[in-house]
């Protein structure tokens, strides 16, 4: 009785992949703003590319007033801005017909819902982190967030 021969398996070892060079092919997608990139180096292959949802264009759509006036009134640093504990989509309210969270001018206490940051299907509530009122909302509803990146102003 013979055997039918199985196909090698072409997929390179785990070990034989270069992660350096995967980490800097996706830091260099990601600061030039790339949506993929692709090295070919003898028989192996890479190629790190990133999904680009429709909701990076929406700030584009908005009127550039709109964002203007909390943008100039955010400080460059400081103790009183909510930073993005992690990558995703911000929500400034709970569904698109709900009113948002909160508004400019509005008196916050610690611990109060003040937006939500969508994350693998998850939506994570982000806090305020101390009392005080909303001076700033730097994000538009929807948009896209990085690790850090300031989300609003509380004075």
């Amino acid at each position: 009785m013979k055997y039918p021969e199985s196909k090698p398996d072409v997929s390179p070892p785990a070990a034989a992949i270069d992660t350096e060079l995967v980490e800097t092919l996706a830091e260099l997608v990601t600061r030039l703003g790339l949506s993929e990139i692709e090295v070919v180096n003898g028989g192996f292959k890479i190629r790190v590319a990133r999904q680009l949802s429709a909701a990076i264009i929406q700030p584009a759509v908005a009127p550039p007033q709109a964002a203007t006036p909390n943008a100039a009134a955010a400080p460059a640093e400081g103790p009183g801005q909510v930073k993005s504990p992690m990558v995703g989509t911000a929500y400034l309210r709970a569904s698109p017909d709900a009113t948002p969270f909160v508004e400019i001018g509005a008196q916050v206490k610690a611990g109060d819902k003040v937006l939500l940051v969508e994350a693998m299907k998850t939506f994570n509530e982000i806090l305020a982190p101390r009392a005080g009122t909303v001076t700033a909302i730097l994000v538009e509803d929807g948009q896209p967030v990085e690790y850090g990146q300031p989300l609003l102003v509380i004075e």
